[in-house]
Order: C-alpha cells, then structure tokens, then sequence
C-alpha cells in the first residue's frame, strides 16, 4: 500500500487535500532465495523461466551469499528457499532447530568441482589428491609457496592460489574431500564467494591454480584449463560420463535446494518448487550441469507433497554416489 495527496475532493464547496490509499500494481508474490553461487546459476535459469511462466504474477529473488551464508538467513527465517553445494551441516540443523525451522531437502544436480590453472602452464595436466592435499593442508600455509616444492619436475615459481571463501559450501567440500577435514586449509591464498573473481585470477597468472564449480570452467574454458585428477587409477578429467561413472572423484558432488517446511506451505513457494522439479533436468544441462535422474526428481515433489523433512546426508556429501541419493531415507 502506498498514499498519494488527492487535491480535488469537495467539502462544503471547498476543494481540500486527502489522502487515498492505493495497492501497489507490483505487490506480486515473492519466493526469496539465496545461498551458493554454485548453484545460482540453475536456480537463475529456473526462477526466470518460472516468471516468465507466471506472467509476472510471483517474483522470484535470487541472492548469492555462499552456502553458510545462505544457511544463517535460512535458519533466522530469513528466506524461503537456500541454495547449498553441500548437505546442511550438524551445526546448521542445530541452528535451524533453535529458531524452529524445519526443512526439505532436495538434490537438484551434479557438480564435478574442477581444479584450474592458466593455459600457458604446461606442466600439471594431472595432479593426483595428495599433491592437491600437500598444497592446500593447514601446514603448507608460508611453507609449499612454489611448484617444485610439490613435483619436483615442475618449475621453481611462486604459485598463486585461489579458491572459494569461508562461506562457500564448495570451499567445504573442497577441504573435506582433498584435506580430510572441512573448513582445514592454509589461509594465503585469494579467496571468494565470487566464482568470477577466481576466473579472473588464474586467467591473469601463468602460475596460479584454484578450483570453483564446472559450469563456472566450461563458461570460462578458453581463459583456463581444467587439471586431470589421479585419485589413484590415473588422471581423470570432469565430465559427464566421469561422473555419472564415478570415476572423476572425490570431487564430484551432488549440490541442493533446502525449502523452509513452512514456506512451502505458500502458495508461491509450492509453484515455484513444483516447477522447479518439472524442469530442472532440462535447466541443469542448459547451464551445463549433470542432471540427476528422472525418479530423484519425482521423488522431491514426492517429498515436498508429504512435508518429509530432514536430511539424508548426516553433514556430508563426499563420495556419495547418484544412486546412494534413492536409498537413503531421510532423517529428523
């Protein structure tokens, strides 16, 4: 509602101002999102076809604020939908118990997390997990600062270093999946929650390395190149068929949506949901992410109808395989 002076009302022959209240013509609906910037660009692709759809009837805002970030908001009841590239964490779900929010969780695709360097460098075409944990380990902070240090056949250069910041769920995986435990890392190294930021850094330096989400290198291909990972069978690089195949790991990962159980009790919220599920598998590839299958998909409407609340993921996402998502039940 807003007011404006209407000058023109007759009272006793006299014209006199009054105010009249008028209901704004853009009051629609709004779904409020937020959370990964990994995952931002489905959810982006969904919420304007979703408008587009709705004819302007329901709004759909889209935040980037890293997977923590978008938790913090979502357990003050602060939006209806987060955006997370990893499962909620014990820590989130105390928080969100605390306020009294409950949640559903949905898988919504698969990242391969892809570790980069610039296309000049010639030397690390592969890199296996543990010259990835040597350099990222708490203890390699002011200590592993040039790339002979890590392979001696490569060149005594300073490397530069930048990955997802402290907020980022992709930061988390990262960590638990290459070091061993989330959040444990050096600290000297340029970190964001901007995906494009780190783009732009190894773009610009012959010796710099980071990781981000696949959508983000296969924008971005031609600026920098994607490093095979040896997990132990030889390099692999991110693909789909690695990843569906399990073999491009421990760095593939399913990434999700969290809805707030009342939240979807609008009517707003269940549409935009609904449509979401009935469309993510053609939206995922277009924003060149791995779909989950059809059944996983009918399964979150499936949640989402019956209010099943929880999750399946008990604070981690590492090496969980696509078909792990449909035998595992969900948990308060």
């Amino acid at each position: 509602m807003f007011s404006i002076f209407n000058p023109k009302v007759l009272i006793n022959g006299i014209v006199v101002s009054t105010l009249v209240s008028i209901t704004s013509v853009n009051a629609s609906p709004i779904v409020k999102v937020d959370g990964s910037s990994t995952v931002f660009p489905i959810t982006e692709a969904v919420a304007e076809d979703f408008q587009t759809a709705k004819k302007g009837a329901i709004r759909v805002t889209v935040g980037i604020s890293g997977t923590g970030g978008g938790f913090k908001k979502f357990c003050r009841n602060e939006i209806d939908v987060v955006n997370a590239s990893r499962p909620i964490t014990v820590a989130e779900m105390e928080a969100c118990k605390e306020q009294g929010v409950q949640f559903i969780e949905m898988p919504i695709a698969y990242d391969a997390l892809t570790v980069v360097v610039n296309p000049k460098n010639t030397w690390s075409k592969t890199i296996t997990v543990e010259e990835l944990k040597k350099i990222w380990e708490p203890a390699a902070q002011g200590t592993i600062t040039q790339w002979n240090q890590i392979n001696p056949a490569w060149p005594e250069k300073k490397i530069k270093l930048y990955g997802a910041g402290a907020d980022s769920g992709t930061f988390e995986y990262f960590t638990e999946a290459i070091v061993g435990k989330a959040k444990s890392s050096r600290g000297d190294f340029t970190a964001s929650e901007d995906d494009n930021v780190l783009v732009q850094g190894v773009a610009s330096d012959i010796y710099a390395l980071g990781f981000f989400g696949f959508a983000y290198y296969t924008e971005n291909s031609k600026r920098v190149n994607a490093v095979a990972v040896d997990s132990g069978t030889g390099g692999v690089l991110p693909s789909a068929a690695t990843v569906e195949n399990n073999s491009y790991k421990p760095l593939s990962r399913p990434i999700f949506i969290y809805i707030n159980a009342k939240s979807a009790d609008k009517p707003e919220v269940d549409e935009f949901v609904k449509f979401y599920m009935s469309n993510a598998e053609k939206l995922v590839t277009e924003v060149k992410y791995f779909p989950l299958s059809k059944e996983v998909y009918h399964l979150n409407l499936e949640h989402m109808q019956k209010r099943k609340l929880g999750t399946v993921f008990k604070g981690s996402g590492v090496n969980i395989k696509l078909e792990d998502i449909l035998k595992l039940e969900s948990s308060l």
